[in-house]
Protein backbone atom coordinates (compact mmCIF):
# COMPACT_ATOMS: atom_id res chain seq x y z
CA UNK A 1 0.00 0.00 0.00
CA UNK A 2 1.06 3.89 -0.88
CA UNK A 3 2.57 5.66 2.42
CA UNK A 4 0.24 8.18 1.89
CA UNK A 5 -3.26 5.75 2.28
CA UNK A 6 -1.27 4.32 5.24
CA UNK A 7 -0.77 7.58 6.62
CA UNK A 8 -5.25 8.73 5.70
CA UNK A 9 -5.99 4.66 7.34
CA UNK A 10 -3.73 5.37 10.22
CA UNK A 11 -5.72 8.67 10.91
CA UNK A 12 -8.90 7.59 10.26
CA UNK A 13 -8.26 4.46 13.05
CA UNK A 14 -6.10 6.55 15.51
CA UNK A 15 -6.71 9.94 15.43
CA UNK A 16 -10.47 10.13 14.68
CA UNK A 17 -13.08 11.33 17.11
CA UNK A 18 -15.19 8.19 15.97
CA UNK A 19 -12.97 5.29 17.56
CA UNK A 20 -10.72 8.04 19.71
CA UNK A 21 -13.07 9.72 22.42
CA UNK A 22 -15.61 8.99 24.59
CA UNK A 23 -19.13 9.48 23.28
CA UNK A 24 -21.51 9.05 26.24
CA UNK A 25 -21.65 9.43 30.12
CA UNK A 26 -23.28 8.47 32.65
CA UNK A 27 -24.37 9.65 36.37
CA UNK A 28 -23.71 10.71 39.17
CA UNK A 29 -20.70 12.57 37.24
CA UNK A 30 -17.52 10.86 37.80
CA UNK A 31 -15.49 13.82 39.80
CA UNK A 32 -12.76 13.12 42.32
CA UNK A 33 -15.19 14.57 45.14
CA UNK A 34 -13.53 15.86 48.05
CA UNK A 35 -14.42 14.75 51.16
CA UNK A 36 -16.80 16.65 53.60
CA UNK A 37 -14.47 19.24 55.38
CA UNK A 38 -16.66 19.87 58.59
CA UNK A 39 -16.14 17.04 61.26
CA UNK A 40 -19.20 16.78 62.87
CA UNK A 41 -20.48 15.66 59.65
CA UNK A 42 -18.30 12.88 60.04
CA UNK A 43 -19.19 11.52 63.15
CA UNK A 44 -21.09 8.54 61.53
CA UNK A 45 -18.13 7.85 59.02
CA UNK A 46 -16.00 9.61 57.14
CA UNK A 47 -17.15 10.31 53.40
CA UNK A 48 -17.58 12.43 50.17
CA UNK A 49 -19.84 14.88 49.61
CA UNK A 50 -20.44 17.83 47.26
CA UNK A 51 -23.57 20.31 46.02
CA UNK A 52 -24.68 23.47 44.69
CA UNK A 53 -23.38 23.02 41.50
CA UNK A 54 -22.65 25.66 38.94
CA UNK A 55 -21.44 25.35 35.45
CA UNK A 56 -20.27 28.33 33.12
CA UNK A 57 -19.40 27.89 29.87
CA UNK A 58 -15.97 30.33 29.76
CA UNK A 59 -14.97 30.79 26.28
CA UNK A 60 -16.27 27.32 25.37
CA UNK A 61 -14.38 25.54 28.14
CA UNK A 62 -17.01 24.32 30.94
CA UNK A 63 -15.97 25.78 35.01
CA UNK A 64 -17.62 23.78 37.28
CA UNK A 65 -17.33 24.92 40.96
CA UNK A 66 -19.36 23.32 44.09
CA UNK A 67 -19.57 23.34 48.03
CA UNK A 68 -17.10 22.59 50.13
CA UNK A 69 -13.80 21.37 47.22
CA UNK A 70 -11.15 23.68 47.73
CA UNK A 71 -11.17 24.27 44.04
CA UNK A 72 -13.01 23.68 40.91
CA UNK A 73 -13.13 21.74 37.85
CA UNK A 74 -12.43 22.75 34.02
CA UNK A 75 -13.61 20.29 30.96
CA UNK A 76 -13.32 20.72 27.20
CA UNK A 77 -15.73 17.82 27.01
CA UNK A 78 -18.17 17.74 29.98
CA UNK A 79 -16.65 13.84 30.42
CA UNK A 80 -13.14 14.56 31.46
CA UNK A 81 -12.39 16.97 34.56
CA UNK A 82 -9.42 18.63 35.31
CA UNK A 83 -9.43 19.86 39.25
CA UNK A 84 -7.24 23.28 40.36
CA UNK A 85 -6.68 23.49 43.81
CA UNK A 86 -7.67 26.93 45.38
CA UNK A 87 -8.71 28.18 48.67
CA UNK A 88 -11.09 31.11 48.30
CA UNK A 89 -11.22 32.26 52.17
CA UNK A 90 -9.42 35.04 53.27
CA UNK A 91 -7.32 35.07 56.56
CA UNK A 92 -10.57 36.70 58.59
CA UNK A 93 -12.54 34.38 57.13
CA UNK A 94 -13.10 31.77 60.03
CA UNK A 95 -15.52 29.06 58.65
CA UNK A 96 -15.62 25.22 57.33
CA UNK A 97 -17.71 26.73 54.17
CA UNK A 98 -15.02 27.54 52.33
CA UNK A 99 -16.97 28.00 49.08
CA UNK A 100 -20.50 26.85 50.19
CA UNK A 101 -22.66 26.74 47.27
CA UNK A 102 -20.89 29.33 45.49
CA UNK A 103 -22.59 31.99 42.63
CA UNK A 104 -20.19 31.87 39.80
CA UNK A 105 -20.65 34.70 36.89
CA UNK A 106 -19.45 36.23 34.07
CA UNK A 107 -18.94 39.70 33.66
CA UNK A 108 -17.82 40.51 29.72
CA UNK A 109 -14.47 38.91 29.87
CA UNK A 110 -14.28 38.16 33.48
CA UNK A 111 -15.72 35.21 35.47
CA UNK A 112 -16.77 36.35 39.69
CA UNK A 113 -16.97 34.02 42.30
CA UNK A 114 -18.23 34.13 45.62
CA UNK A 115 -19.25 31.84 48.31
CA UNK A 116 -22.36 31.69 50.39
CA UNK A 117 -21.99 34.23 54.34
CA UNK A 118 -24.15 35.49 56.16
CA UNK A 119 -21.66 37.88 57.48
CA UNK A 120 -20.42 40.86 55.31
CA UNK A 121 -16.44 40.38 54.65
CA UNK A 122 -16.84 37.47 52.34
CA UNK A 123 -14.50 38.03 48.85
CA UNK A 124 -15.69 38.18 45.56
CA UNK A 125 -12.99 37.22 43.32
CA UNK A 126 -12.30 37.49 39.79
CA UNK A 127 -10.16 35.38 37.05
CA UNK A 128 -9.66 36.40 32.96
CA UNK A 129 -7.65 33.04 32.74
CA UNK A 130 -9.51 30.40 35.15
CA UNK A 131 -8.12 27.78 33.45
CA UNK A 132 -4.24 28.48 34.48
CA UNK A 133 -5.85 29.34 38.12
CA UNK A 134 -5.12 32.90 38.44
CA UNK A 135 -7.62 34.51 40.80
CA UNK A 136 -7.71 38.38 42.31
CA UNK A 137 -9.63 39.77 44.39
CA UNK A 138 -12.74 42.20 43.31
CA UNK A 139 -14.41 43.31 46.52
CA UNK A 140 -12.01 42.48 49.64
CA UNK A 141 -15.82 42.26 51.78
CA UNK A 142 -18.99 42.37 49.74
CA UNK A 143 -21.01 44.20 52.22
CA UNK A 144 -24.56 42.62 51.07
CA UNK A 145 -23.18 38.83 51.46
CA UNK A 146 -25.56 36.07 50.84
CA UNK A 147 -26.34 32.49 51.49
CA UNK A 148 -26.84 30.57 48.30
CA UNK A 149 -25.54 33.57 45.81
CA UNK A 150 -25.95 33.35 41.95
CA UNK A 151 -25.10 36.33 39.56
CA UNK A 152 -26.44 37.00 36.34
CA UNK A 153 -25.43 39.32 34.04
CA UNK A 154 -28.24 40.74 31.22
CA UNK A 155 -27.79 41.47 27.56
CA UNK A 156 -27.67 45.01 28.10
CA UNK A 157 -24.95 44.47 30.85
CA UNK A 158 -26.72 44.88 34.01
CA UNK A 159 -25.92 42.93 36.92
CA UNK A 160 -27.86 41.21 38.96
CA UNK A 161 -27.31 38.83 42.37
CA UNK A 162 -29.64 36.83 43.76
CA UNK A 163 -29.98 34.77 47.08
CA UNK A 164 -32.18 32.83 49.52
CA UNK A 165 -31.32 29.45 51.50
CA UNK A 166 -34.43 29.04 54.34
CA UNK A 167 -37.93 27.26 54.88
CA UNK A 168 -39.22 30.86 55.96
CA UNK A 169 -38.05 33.17 54.09
CA UNK A 170 -38.14 33.87 50.04
CA UNK A 171 -35.64 33.92 47.45
CA UNK A 172 -34.18 37.84 47.13
CA UNK A 173 -32.76 39.36 44.05
CA UNK A 174 -31.14 43.22 43.70
CA UNK A 175 -29.10 45.11 40.82
CA UNK A 176 -25.68 45.25 41.75
CA UNK A 177 -23.53 48.05 40.12
CA UNK A 178 -21.18 46.53 37.17
CA UNK A 179 -17.65 48.62 38.48
CA UNK A 180 -18.35 48.61 41.94
CA UNK A 181 -20.64 45.72 42.81
CA UNK A 182 -22.68 47.92 45.66
CA UNK A 183 -26.19 47.11 45.40
CA UNK A 184 -28.83 49.33 43.70
CA UNK A 185 -31.58 49.97 45.92
CA UNK A 186 -32.68 47.53 48.45
CA UNK A 187 -33.37 43.71 47.93
CA UNK A 188 -36.81 42.46 46.46
CA UNK A 189 -38.69 39.16 47.25
CA UNK A 190 -38.29 37.21 44.04
CA UNK A 191 -40.67 34.42 44.82
CA UNK A 192 -41.76 32.26 48.38
CA UNK A 193 -42.77 28.40 47.96
CA UNK A 194 -46.70 27.67 47.88
CA UNK A 195 -46.25 24.15 48.97
CA UNK A 196 -50.31 23.98 49.67
CA UNK A 197 -50.58 24.33 45.71
CA UNK A 198 -47.68 22.77 44.08
CA UNK A 199 -47.22 18.97 45.74
CA UNK A 200 -43.43 18.70 44.66
CA UNK A 201 -43.18 21.86 47.16
CA UNK A 202 -43.90 19.60 50.31
CA UNK A 203 -41.08 18.91 52.95
CA UNK A 204 -41.26 14.86 53.09
CA UNK A 205 -39.83 11.82 51.52
CA UNK A 206 -43.02 10.67 49.06
CA UNK A 207 -45.26 10.30 51.88
CA UNK A 208 -46.70 13.73 53.64
CA UNK A 209 -44.37 13.62 56.50
CA UNK A 210 -44.37 17.20 56.89
CA UNK A 211 -43.35 18.16 59.86
CA UNK A 212 -40.85 21.10 58.79
CA UNK A 213 -42.16 23.75 56.55
CA UNK A 214 -40.40 22.76 53.03
CA UNK A 215 -36.39 24.62 52.19
CA UNK A 216 -36.38 27.01 49.46
CA UNK A 217 -32.65 27.85 48.25
CA UNK A 218 -30.50 27.85 45.28
CA UNK A 219 -31.57 30.30 42.93
CA UNK A 220 -30.32 30.29 39.38
CA UNK A 221 -31.05 32.88 36.01
CA UNK A 222 -31.34 31.62 32.63
CA UNK A 223 -32.38 34.12 29.85
CA UNK A 224 -34.48 32.84 27.01
CA UNK A 225 -36.63 34.79 24.31
CA UNK A 226 -36.81 37.23 26.28
CA UNK A 227 -38.05 35.44 29.36
CA UNK A 228 -35.95 35.68 32.57
CA UNK A 229 -35.79 31.93 34.24
CA UNK A 230 -35.20 31.92 38.23
CA UNK A 231 -34.58 28.48 39.05
CA UNK A 232 -34.66 27.35 42.71
CA UNK A 233 -34.31 23.66 44.67
CA UNK A 234 -36.92 22.90 47.18
CA UNK A 235 -38.09 20.97 49.43
CA UNK A 236 -35.22 19.64 50.97
CA UNK A 237 -32.07 18.20 50.26
CA UNK A 238 -32.20 14.60 51.32
CA UNK A 239 -35.11 13.69 49.71
CA UNK A 240 -35.28 11.72 46.36
CA UNK A 241 -37.79 14.47 45.75
CA UNK A 242 -35.26 17.30 45.98
CA UNK A 243 -35.97 19.19 42.57
CA UNK A 244 -36.20 22.66 40.95
CA UNK A 245 -38.31 24.31 40.06
CA UNK A 246 -38.51 27.81 38.09
CA UNK A 247 -40.62 30.88 38.09
CA UNK A 248 -40.71 32.74 34.63
CA UNK A 249 -40.96 36.18 34.77
CA UNK A 250 -40.88 39.57 32.20
CA UNK A 251 -37.77 41.61 33.70
CA UNK A 252 -34.85 40.42 35.99
CA UNK A 253 -36.92 41.19 38.91
CA UNK A 254 -39.79 39.73 38.04
CA UNK A 255 -43.13 39.56 38.91
CA UNK A 256 -42.36 35.83 38.25
CA UNK A 257 -45.19 33.30 37.49
CA UNK A 258 -44.13 29.45 38.35
CA UNK A 259 -44.41 26.78 36.06
CA UNK A 260 -46.09 23.94 37.78
CA UNK A 261 -44.38 21.44 37.96
CA UNK A 262 -40.38 20.65 38.37
CA UNK A 263 -37.61 21.84 35.93
CA UNK A 264 -35.65 19.08 37.29
CA UNK A 265 -36.86 16.06 39.27
CA UNK A 266 -35.19 12.61 39.70
CA UNK A 267 -37.71 10.05 41.24
CA UNK A 268 -36.57 6.29 41.40
CA UNK A 269 -33.58 4.76 39.96
CA UNK A 270 -29.94 3.96 40.56
CA UNK A 271 -29.36 7.95 41.58
CA UNK A 272 -31.99 10.16 43.19
CA UNK A 273 -32.74 13.59 43.57
CA UNK A 274 -32.01 16.49 40.82
CA UNK A 275 -32.46 19.67 43.51
CA UNK A 276 -30.36 22.99 43.75
CA UNK A 277 -28.79 23.25 40.34
CA UNK A 278 -27.76 25.55 37.07
CA UNK A 279 -28.68 25.71 33.59
CA UNK A 280 -25.39 26.30 30.90
CA UNK A 281 -25.57 25.85 27.50
CA UNK A 282 -23.15 23.92 25.70
CA UNK A 283 -20.17 25.11 22.60
CA UNK A 284 -23.02 23.76 20.32
CA UNK A 285 -25.84 26.09 21.35
CA UNK A 286 -27.94 23.17 23.67
CA UNK A 287 -28.85 23.37 26.96
CA UNK A 288 -28.07 21.51 30.04
CA UNK A 289 -28.97 21.53 33.61
CA UNK A 290 -26.22 19.98 36.27
CA UNK A 291 -27.65 19.65 40.01
CA UNK A 292 -27.65 17.54 43.60
CA UNK A 293 -27.88 14.14 43.22
CA UNK A 294 -28.69 12.70 47.27
CA UNK A 295 -27.48 9.61 49.00
CA UNK A 296 -27.57 11.24 53.06
CA UNK A 297 -26.46 8.09 54.33
CA UNK A 298 -23.26 9.02 56.40
CA UNK A 299 -24.76 12.23 56.85
CA UNK A 300 -27.98 13.97 55.65
CA UNK A 301 -25.39 16.13 53.86
CA UNK A 302 -23.30 13.41 51.58
CA UNK A 303 -24.52 14.05 48.05
CA UNK A 304 -23.05 13.70 44.35
CA UNK A 305 -23.79 15.80 40.99
CA UNK A 306 -25.97 14.88 38.19
CA UNK A 307 -25.94 16.38 34.47
CA UNK A 308 -29.00 16.25 32.28
CA UNK A 309 -30.31 17.66 28.76
CA UNK A 310 -32.58 20.38 29.30
CA UNK A 311 -34.26 23.26 26.57
CA UNK A 312 -37.15 25.04 26.09
CA UNK A 313 -40.29 23.59 23.68
CA UNK A 314 -42.45 25.91 21.51
CA UNK A 315 -44.28 27.26 24.42
CA UNK A 316 -41.42 28.76 26.18
CA UNK A 317 -41.64 26.02 28.56
CA UNK A 318 -38.41 25.18 30.51
CA UNK A 319 -37.46 21.85 30.29
CA UNK A 320 -34.91 19.40 31.58
CA UNK A 321 -35.11 15.77 30.66
CA UNK A 322 -33.82 13.31 33.38
CA UNK A 323 -35.91 9.52 31.65
CA UNK A 324 -33.18 7.55 31.91
CA UNK A 325 -31.43 9.80 33.92
CA UNK A 326 -28.74 7.63 35.29
CA UNK A 327 -28.16 5.78 32.01
CA UNK A 328 -25.51 6.50 29.43
CA UNK A 329 -26.29 9.16 27.66
CA UNK A 330 -24.37 10.94 23.94
CA UNK A 331 -22.33 13.34 25.63
CA UNK A 332 -22.32 17.30 24.03
CA UNK A 333 -19.43 16.56 20.95
CA UNK A 334 -21.74 13.89 19.48
CA UNK A 335 -24.40 13.89 16.73
CA UNK A 336 -26.96 12.40 19.45
CA UNK A 337 -25.60 14.84 22.05
CA UNK A 338 -27.90 14.83 25.11
CA UNK A 339 -30.18 11.47 24.30
CA UNK A 340 -30.28 8.31 25.94
CA UNK A 341 -27.94 5.79 24.21
CA UNK A 342 -30.84 3.04 24.60
CA UNK A 343 -28.29 1.05 26.48
CA UNK A 344 -30.02 -0.87 29.00
CA UNK A 345 -28.98 -2.35 32.73
CA UNK A 346 -27.93 -5.65 32.44
CA UNK A 347 -27.41 -6.91 35.69
CA UNK A 348 -30.33 -5.47 37.91
CA UNK A 349 -30.89 -7.72 40.91
CA UNK A 350 -28.91 -10.43 39.12
CA UNK A 351 -26.31 -13.45 41.10
CA UNK A 352 -23.39 -12.37 42.34
CA UNK A 353 -20.45 -13.56 43.58
CA UNK A 354 -17.39 -12.10 46.30
CA UNK A 355 -14.52 -12.69 47.74
CA UNK A 356 -15.56 -11.82 51.21
CA UNK A 357 -18.27 -10.03 53.04
CA UNK A 358 -17.78 -7.62 55.44
CA UNK A 359 -21.06 -7.68 57.95
CA UNK A 360 -24.40 -6.87 56.47
CA UNK A 361 -23.27 -5.51 53.45
CA UNK A 362 -24.25 -8.38 51.49
CA UNK A 363 -23.67 -8.75 47.72
CA UNK A 364 -27.21 -7.84 46.48
CA UNK A 365 -26.43 -4.17 47.81
CA UNK A 366 -23.99 -3.51 44.49
CA UNK A 367 -26.78 -4.37 41.84
CA UNK A 368 -30.25 -3.28 43.83
CA UNK A 369 -30.13 0.71 42.23
CA UNK A 370 -29.79 1.98 45.14
CA UNK A 371 -27.23 4.37 45.85
CA UNK A 372 -27.36 4.87 49.53
CA UNK A 373 -26.45 1.10 49.67
CA UNK A 374 -23.37 -0.85 48.95
CA UNK A 375 -21.23 -4.40 49.42
CA UNK A 376 -18.08 -3.93 51.36
CA UNK A 377 -15.16 -6.52 50.87
CA UNK A 378 -13.64 -7.13 54.70
CA UNK A 379 -10.39 -5.09 53.35
CA UNK A 380 -9.35 -3.26 51.16
CA UNK A 381 -6.59 -5.05 49.83
CA UNK A 382 -5.69 -6.32 46.41
CA UNK A 383 -7.19 -9.40 44.84
CA UNK A 384 -10.89 -8.27 46.59
CA UNK A 385 -13.43 -8.93 43.92
CA UNK A 386 -16.95 -8.78 42.96
CA UNK A 387 -18.83 -10.46 40.03
CA UNK A 388 -21.80 -10.43 38.54
CA UNK A 389 -23.98 -12.55 36.38
CA UNK A 390 -26.30 -11.29 33.74
CA UNK A 391 -27.74 -14.20 33.11
CA UNK A 392 -27.26 -14.40 29.61
CA UNK A 393 -25.02 -13.65 27.20
CA UNK A 394 -25.30 -9.95 26.20
CA UNK A 395 -24.07 -7.37 24.40
CA UNK A 396 -22.01 -5.06 26.95
CA UNK A 397 -21.24 -1.32 25.90
CA UNK A 398 -20.12 0.13 29.20
CA UNK A 399 -19.59 -0.36 32.80
CA UNK A 400 -20.12 1.77 35.56
CA UNK A 401 -18.00 1.25 38.95
CA UNK A 402 -19.78 3.01 42.09
CA UNK A 403 -17.24 3.22 44.88
CA UNK A 404 -18.64 3.48 48.69
CA UNK A 405 -16.94 4.98 51.30
CA UNK A 406 -16.70 2.07 53.97
CA UNK A 407 -14.21 2.42 57.18
CA UNK A 408 -12.41 5.73 54.95
CA UNK A 409 -9.00 6.96 57.20
CA UNK A 410 -9.43 9.56 59.84
CA UNK A 411 -7.37 11.95 58.03
CA UNK A 412 -9.65 12.61 55.07
CA UNK A 413 -11.07 15.49 55.56
CA UNK A 414 -11.86 18.48 53.05
CA UNK A 415 -9.72 17.82 49.45
CA UNK A 416 -7.41 15.51 48.59
CA UNK A 417 -4.96 15.55 45.52
CA UNK A 418 -2.74 12.48 46.44
CA UNK A 419 -5.04 9.83 46.09
CA UNK A 420 -6.59 7.03 43.42
CA UNK A 421 -8.15 3.61 42.45
CA UNK A 422 -6.98 0.63 40.17
CA UNK A 423 -8.54 -2.19 39.36
CA UNK A 424 -9.24 -4.95 36.52
CA UNK A 425 -12.25 -5.59 35.08
CA UNK A 426 -12.86 -9.30 33.60
CA UNK A 427 -15.22 -11.39 31.63
CA UNK A 428 -16.21 -14.69 30.75
CA UNK A 429 -18.61 -16.56 28.52
CA UNK A 430 -18.84 -19.27 30.66
CA UNK A 431 -17.61 -18.11 35.12
CA UNK A 432 -14.73 -19.83 34.30
CA UNK A 433 -12.37 -18.60 31.59
CA UNK A 434 -11.61 -14.91 31.85
CA UNK A 435 -9.94 -12.21 29.68
CA UNK A 436 -9.48 -8.38 30.51
CA UNK A 437 -11.78 -6.08 29.69
CA UNK A 438 -10.73 -2.81 31.31
CA UNK A 439 -7.33 -2.79 32.65
CA UNK A 440 -6.76 0.31 35.21
CA UNK A 441 -3.84 -1.37 37.08
CA UNK A 442 -1.58 1.69 36.70
CA UNK A 443 -4.44 4.35 37.01
CA UNK A 444 -3.01 7.28 38.42
CA UNK A 445 -6.63 9.23 39.22
CA UNK A 446 -9.28 9.11 41.63
CA UNK A 447 -12.38 7.84 39.82
CA UNK A 448 -14.91 7.19 42.33
CA UNK A 449 -17.80 6.93 40.15
CA UNK A 450 -15.86 5.52 37.33
CA UNK A 451 -17.27 4.53 33.74
CA UNK A 452 -16.05 3.19 30.84
CA UNK A 453 -17.54 3.19 27.58
CA UNK A 454 -16.44 -0.04 25.39
CA UNK A 455 -14.39 1.01 22.39
CA UNK A 456 -15.52 -2.29 21.05
CA UNK A 457 -18.85 -3.90 22.76
CA UNK A 458 -18.21 -7.40 23.64
CA UNK A 459 -20.65 -10.37 23.94
CA UNK A 460 -20.20 -12.12 27.01
CA UNK A 461 -22.11 -13.21 30.59
CA UNK A 462 -20.23 -12.90 33.64
CA UNK A 463 -18.05 -9.87 34.36
CA UNK A 464 -15.57 -9.54 37.32
CA UNK A 465 -14.17 -6.35 39.29
CA UNK A 466 -10.92 -7.02 41.05
CA UNK A 467 -9.60 -4.47 42.63
CA UNK A 468 -5.96 -3.29 43.01
CA UNK A 469 -5.34 -0.64 45.13
CA UNK A 470 -8.03 1.50 47.07
CA UNK A 471 -7.53 5.65 47.82
CA UNK A 472 -8.59 4.62 51.46
CA UNK A 473 -11.18 2.01 53.43
CA UNK A 474 -11.98 -1.03 52.25
CA UNK A 475 -13.27 -1.99 48.78
CA UNK A 476 -16.71 -1.15 48.87
CA UNK A 477 -19.12 -1.04 45.88
CA UNK A 478 -22.84 1.16 45.77
CA UNK A 479 -23.26 0.22 42.02
CA UNK A 480 -21.70 -2.40 39.67
CA UNK A 481 -23.86 -1.95 36.72
CA UNK A 482 -23.57 -2.97 33.58
CA UNK A 483 -25.28 -1.22 30.23
CA UNK A 484 -25.73 -2.84 26.82
CA UNK A 485 -28.30 -5.37 25.25
CA UNK A 486 -29.86 -8.68 26.33
CA UNK A 487 -30.42 -9.83 23.00
CA UNK A 488 -33.98 -10.49 23.91
CA UNK A 489 -37.23 -9.56 23.59
CA UNK A 490 -38.49 -5.98 24.98
CA UNK A 491 -40.86 -5.87 27.13
CA UNK A 492 -44.45 -6.48 26.07
CA UNK A 493 -47.15 -3.54 26.31
CA UNK A 494 -48.30 -2.75 30.23
CA UNK A 495 -51.54 -3.91 29.80
CA UNK A 496 -53.86 -1.95 32.54
CA UNK A 497 -52.70 1.52 33.88
CA UNK A 498 -54.62 3.28 36.51
CA UNK A 499 -54.28 6.85 38.25
CA UNK A 500 -56.28 7.38 41.40
CA UNK A 501 -56.87 11.22 42.40
CA UNK A 502 -59.30 12.13 44.74
CA UNK A 503 -60.66 15.44 45.73
CA UNK A 504 -58.97 15.56 49.46
CA UNK A 505 -55.87 16.17 48.06
CA UNK A 506 -55.55 17.07 44.00
CA UNK A 507 -51.33 17.14 44.63
CA UNK A 508 -51.20 13.06 45.04
CA UNK A 509 -52.50 10.34 43.12
CA UNK A 510 -51.94 6.79 43.71
CA UNK A 511 -50.49 4.89 40.74
CA UNK A 512 -51.17 1.13 39.60
CA UNK A 513 -50.68 -1.38 36.88
CA UNK A 514 -50.93 -4.64 36.01
CA UNK A 515 -47.01 -6.46 36.87
CA UNK A 516 -45.64 -7.63 33.33
CA UNK A 517 -43.64 -10.70 34.03
CA UNK A 518 -40.69 -9.69 31.25
CA UNK A 519 -40.21 -5.99 33.04
CA UNK A 520 -37.75 -5.42 35.78
CA UNK A 521 -38.83 -1.81 36.20
CA UNK A 522 -41.47 0.69 34.64
CA UNK A 523 -41.25 4.40 33.40
CA UNK A 524 -43.90 6.81 34.34
CA UNK A 525 -44.19 10.02 32.53
CA UNK A 526 -46.63 12.84 33.23
CA UNK A 527 -47.12 16.46 32.73
CA UNK A 528 -50.12 19.40 32.07
CA UNK A 529 -50.62 18.92 28.67
CA UNK A 530 -50.07 15.55 25.75
CA UNK A 531 -47.46 16.91 24.35
CA UNK A 532 -45.20 18.04 27.99
CA UNK A 533 -44.99 14.52 29.64
CA UNK A 534 -41.64 16.17 31.15
CA UNK A 535 -41.83 14.47 34.53
CA UNK A 536 -40.27 11.23 34.72
CA UNK A 537 -40.14 8.26 37.55
CA UNK A 538 -38.14 5.13 37.11
CA UNK A 539 -40.36 2.33 39.75
CA UNK A 540 -37.99 -0.61 40.43
CA UNK A 541 -39.50 -4.38 41.09
CA UNK A 542 -43.36 -2.88 41.87
CA UNK A 543 -46.26 -2.01 40.23
CA UNK A 544 -47.75 0.75 42.29
CA UNK A 545 -46.59 4.39 43.26
CA UNK A 546 -47.32 7.12 45.64
CA UNK A 547 -47.34 10.14 44.04
CA UNK A 548 -47.59 13.53 45.51
CA UNK A 549 -45.93 16.07 43.20
CA UNK A 550 -48.70 17.52 41.02
CA UNK A 551 -50.35 21.35 40.80
CA UNK A 552 -53.83 20.69 42.56
CA UNK A 553 -55.73 23.10 40.12
CA UNK A 554 -54.07 21.58 36.67
CA UNK A 555 -55.26 18.63 35.02
CA UNK A 556 -52.82 15.96 34.30
CA UNK A 557 -51.88 13.46 31.39
CA UNK A 558 -49.89 9.94 32.50
CA UNK A 559 -48.13 7.31 30.67
CA UNK A 560 -45.79 3.64 31.50
CA UNK A 561 -43.84 1.61 29.55
CA UNK A 562 -41.52 -1.16 30.62
CA UNK A 563 -38.37 -1.91 31.00
CA UNK A 564 -36.23 -4.98 30.66
CA UNK A 565 -32.35 -6.01 29.57
CA UNK A 566 -33.18 -5.27 26.26
CA UNK A 567 -34.81 -2.31 25.80
CA UNK A 568 -38.15 -0.28 26.69
CA UNK A 569 -41.93 -1.35 25.19
CA UNK A 570 -44.56 0.02 23.34
CA UNK A 571 -46.40 2.98 25.89
CA UNK A 572 -49.67 2.77 27.17
CA UNK A 573 -52.14 5.23 25.63
CA UNK A 574 -52.16 8.76 27.74
CA UNK A 575 -54.37 8.88 30.56
CA UNK A 576 -56.01 12.26 31.49
CA UNK A 577 -56.50 12.93 35.04
CA UNK A 578 -59.04 15.80 36.14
Amino acid sequence: MHPKYLLILWAFLFVSPTFSQQQTYCNPVNLDYGYTPIPNFSEWGRHRATADPVIVNFKGTYILFSTNQWGYWTSEDMYNWEFHSRLFLRPWNKVYDELCAPAVGIVGDTVLVMGSTYEKDFTIWMSTNPKANEWKPLVEKFEIGGWDPDFFTDDDGRLYMYNGSSNRYPLYGVELDRKTLAPIGTRKEMYLLEPDKYGWQRFGEHMDNTFLDPFMEGAHVTKHNGKYYLQYGAPGTEFSGYSDGVVVGPTPLGPFTPQSDPLSMKLGGFARGAGHGSTFKDNQGKYWHISTIMISVKNTFERRLGIWPAGFDKDDVMWSNLAFGDYPHFLPDTEKAGQFTGWMLLNYEKPMAVSSTLGGFSANKANDEDLKTYWSATSGDKGEWIQTDLGQVSTVHAVQINYADQDVADDRLGKRTDQYHQYILYHSLDGKKWQVLVDKSKNLRDVPHEYVELKNPVKTRYLKLENIHMPTGKFAISGFRVFGNGGGAKPEKVKQFMVFRTEKDKRSAFIKWSPMPDAYAYHISYGVAPDKLYNTIMVMGNNEYWLKTMDRTKTYYFTIEGINENGVSEKYEIQRVE
